[in-house]
């Protein structure tokens, strides 16, 4: 018998109440980052659209000298040497790009120029205070800070390079810092031209481009330098500069260190037209000059800085022509420009550390890796 409920309805079911929904933690940190993330992308968009327009307009604008000085300044590296092509058409850039026709002097230094200085022969005031042979003097241009190291003895001065062996694409260059300390010397700035193809591949910086000579020794002759030019010393601890040299040419000079870059700034005490007139943009510069009395002239110019724009080539030749250079070439430059001295006697800070004489790009962390360096030994060992 079914049971009958008396004075109420039988109870409904109760519904089920849905549990309030949680609100996602991240949600509110997500849409922060997104936005941030969109506001960065943005302002990177508006700066490189900016940098575009004003590009454009020193490119294809009514300055011919703005367009020259920053096509050149860009063409020189490496890194941005494809920006002008964005701009103009090949064949500006390339008439932009032309030196002045004017012919060096000679073809190659007229070594009874130079007549070196030894012993009581030399001047003893200037080096009274550096028993070892070497000072470092900075000057100021309109738009650079430059870097003058003046080496007494030249037979003191040669290359190096970072394997002992054969140079291959194997084989990774090394840093100037690395090699400086390796070889004991006391003094070293970057040298030639080398392999560089725009990336940050091992192989970058790994092998020379055009004529190595190291202690007398071919070491490599493959490869078109950028710039027409070639510095070396002979047996007789003289400066050569050429704007072409064949390595039969060195063995017959007797040239026992050198390497190509160029162009040839000084031949024979006469500026070279060419490259004064050229169109050089303002970038770091490295440069060898070589004065009447044998002493030797390295030069760094700090550029891509907010205090240091850069050099020209003119500018160069004005410095080497200031400290008496006879002869002079100009050397890789750009992000591979640095000078290093051992503090011997601690005139800039602690006696026999190593000191980095120039500023180079603020990007860069450390010097690059390079196949050749212009070094000097200390004199015990000249």
């Amino acid at each position: 018998m079914n049971e009958t409920y008396r004075g109420s309805r039988r109870p409904e079911p109760r519904e089920s109440v849905p549990a309030p929904k949680k609100k996602k933690k991240s949600g509110l940190l997500g849409r922060i980052i997104r936005r941030f993330f969109l506001l960065v992308f943005t302002v990177i968009i508006l700066a490189v659209a900016a940098l575009c327009l004003v590009l454009n307009l020193v490119f294809n604008g009514p300055s011919p000298a703005a367009r020259k000085i920053l096509t050149m300044s860009l063409t020189e590296a490496s890194a941005t040497k494809w920006v002008p092509g964005l701009f103009m058409d090949e064949e500006t850039v390339a008439e932009i790009r032309k030196n002045v026709d004017a012919e060096l002097p000679d073809e190659v230094t007229d070594t009874s120029q130079v007549v070196i200085q030894t012993g009581s022969m030399a001047s003893t005031d200037e080096w009274a205070n550096y028993p070892d042979g070497i000072y470092v003097e900075d000057i100021q241009g309109k738009t650079y800070n430059a870097h003058i190291m003046v080496i007494r003895d030249p037979s003191q001065v040669y290359m190096a390079t970072s394997t002992s062996g054969s140079f291959s694409r194997n084989v990774p260059g090394k840093r100037i810092t690395e090699v400086i300390e390796t070889e004991g010397a006391i003094a070293a700035v970057n040298a030639g031209a080398f392999f560089d193809n725009g990336t940050a591949g091992p192989e970058v910086g790994s092998t020379p481009e055009g004529l190595v000579i190291a202690g007398g020794q071919v070491r490599w002759n493959s490869g078109k330098a950028p710039e027409e030019g070639f510095v070396g010393f002979n047996e007789d601890n003289i400066m050569v500069v050429a704007k072409t040299m064949t390595a039969e040419k060195a063995m017959e000079l007797k040239i026992r260190d050198g390497c190509c870059f160029g162009p040839v700034l000084i031949m024979n005490g006469e500026v070279s037209m060419e490259a004064y007139n050229s169109a050089s943009g303002y970038n770091p510069r490295t440069a060898l000059g070589q004065r009447a009395d044998g002493a030797v002239i390295f030069l760094c110019i700090d550029g891509r800085q907010a205090g240091s724009l850069g050099g020209t080539y003119a500018d160069i030749i004005d410095i080497m022509l200031e400290y008496g250079a006879v002869n002079a070439c100009n050397m890789d430059g750009g992000s591979s420009s640095v000078m290093l001295y051992r503090d011997t006697y601690g005139r800039y800070g602690e006696a026999g550390e190593v000191r980095m004489m120039n500023t180079y790009s603020v990007i860069q962390a450390e010097p690059r890796k390079m196949p050749n360096f212009w070094m000097v030994r200390p004199a015990s060992e000249g």
